[in-house]
């Protein structure tokens, strides 16, 4: 959990400079958020994240020279190499079932959010995603991810990718996909909120996933869900 009392370092890459401007006076009109930086497509985004680490960074999926998609897996990867935190990336997108949303959740990103979102939501994701937890804009995560699944190949379920985990560990991955939460898992298998908490962890460390909304991306892709 963040300290109390820190301002959440925030970094924005937009190829837009008046998108980019109006993020920008809405971020630094909070008392507990400050810019951390700005980028005009991918690459340079890559580059902020090197030289001026922020805590979450609002990244548009649809740029010149180097897409959101590519950035924020490049992003991942450099951080992953030099043993950093991973950052905390939201993607930015214009469309509500866009296939670039699923590959960035796939890459990294820590949830999506529309561009035509109000301010008030935007900045109450920054503080979600800065909390650790993932966001989405309004609407069925599930309905995105079943709208991709239709563009991945194979034609039934791939269990295979199951065979690592044990049987109540499929039991979690299996509820969790389907979108509930720790205590509802824990009332469905009768077990508590610390032991789903704990199998929850190794689902994603044996998958090697980093988050709950990748877990479902993951489940979608492969057909788990029936």
């Amino acid at each position: 959990m963040p300290d109390a009392g820190s301002r959440i370092r925030v970094a924005l890459v937009d190829d837009q400079p008046l998108f980019r401007s109006g993020i920008r006076m809405l971020i630094e009109s909070q008392h507990d958020m400050e810019m951390a930086g700005e980028a005009s497509d991918g690459e340079e985004a890559v580059a902020l994240a090197a030289e001026t680490p922020a805590d979450v960074m609002l990244m548009d999926l649809r740029m010149p020279v180097l897409d959101g998609v590519s950035a924020t897996r490049r992003i991942m990867e450099q951080a992953g190499a030099v043993g950093e935190a991973m950052p905390r990336i939201i993607a930015l997108t214009t469309f509500n079932r866009d296939q670039a949303v699923v590959e960035a959740v796939q890459a990294g990103a820590s949830g999506y959010l529309l561009k035509s979102a109000e301010p008030e939501f935007l900045l109450a994701a920054i503080r979600t995603v800065y909390s650790g937890y993932s966001v989405i804009a309004p609407g069925s995560i599930h309905d995105l991810f079943q709208h991709a699944a239709r563009t991945f190949p194979g034609a039934g379920p791939d269990l295979a990718v199951l065979e690592v985990l044990s049987a109540r560990e499929r039991d979690v991955f299996l509820l969790a996909s389907k979108g509930l939460g720790n205590a509802e898992i824990a009332g469905s298998l009768f077990i508590s909120e610390a032991t789903v908490k704990t199998h929850l962890r190794s689902v994603l460390d044996k998958l090697e996933l980093r988050t709950r909304l990748q877990l479902v991306a993951f489940a979608h892709e492969r057909r788990l869900l029936g």
